[in-house]
């Protein structure tokens, strides 16, 4: 049975990855993506360990980042949580549910990073056969980008910011899980640093972005930091 899908809604795609190798070389292990609208409201979810680097090259994961979290991913998968995919079957999957929703957009906090591990592991481990992870057609957002240009610049935000040891050496830290904290104000939040996890609180980031209703640029940008760093400036001089 198909599921309903109203279609006059705007659907989009925001996904997160860990990796593993170093940061410039980055390899996907796990790939988390979830079908939402701006407003955070979430249709679909998806976690996926990518079989080659799991079975055929495991080796790799004792170079992972959070390489102790990985007994978690078995544990998961075991318990009917994770799903065990080819890139090229999640690559797939990304596809079939682009065009199912008519999904434009694809979103991540650091879009760049994710876009180029995913086109960077489907390469290594298809040999080249494939080069491009997303479908023709749909454009990339960063949502760090977003959050830089509205909650990240916000004097609640410096002030909470200040006050729970969030600025090192002078700057204001303007991570994923820095952001969520402030959006709940909670600063106990710990990220979990697994795909779909993560996905979830980076929607959550998107969706208060787009509540700001302020015009905001999207797209990559990759020292988008210093927009809320030259804010926090301006903020320091006038306390």
């Amino acid at each position: 049975m198909t599921k309903p899908i109203d279609h006059r809604k705007h659907y989009i795609l925001v996904i997160d990855i860990e990796t593993a190798n170093d940061i410039e070389n980055a390899i996907a292990y796990d790939l988390g993506f979830v079908v939402a609208d701006r407003k955070g409201n979430i249709y679909e979810t998806h976690s996926l360990m990518i079989s080659e680097i799991f079975i055929n090259h495991a080796g790799l994961l004792k170079s992972a980042y959070y390489a102790e979290k990985i007994p978690s991913y078995w544990k998961d998968y075991a318990k009917g949580e994770r799903k065990m995919v080819s890139i090229v079957t999640a690559k797939r999957m990304i596809y079939d549910i682009v065009k199912e929703y008519r999904i434009k957009d694809i979103f991540a906090y650091n879009a760049s990073f994710d876009m180029n591990g995913l086109n960077r592991t489907l390469r290594y481990l298809t040999k080249s056969k494939y080069r491009w992870f997303f479908p023709y057609g749909t454009k990339i957002n960063c949502i760090w980008h977003m959050a830089c240009q509205t909650i990240l610049q916000q004097k609640a935000f410096f002030d909470f910011a200040i006050k729970n040891g969030l600025v090192k050496n002078g700057k204001v830290s303007t991570t994923a899980e820095t952001a969520y904290r402030y959006i709940c104000k909670d600063n106990t939040f710990a990220e979990s640093h697994t795909g779909l996890e993560d996905v979830m609180i980076e929607t959550q980031i998107l969706a208060k972005c787009y509540a700001q209703h302020k015009p905001m640029d999207t797209t990559i940008r990759y020292f988008c930091s210093n927009l809320p760093q030259r804010k926090f400036k301006e903020f320091q001089k006038k306390t």
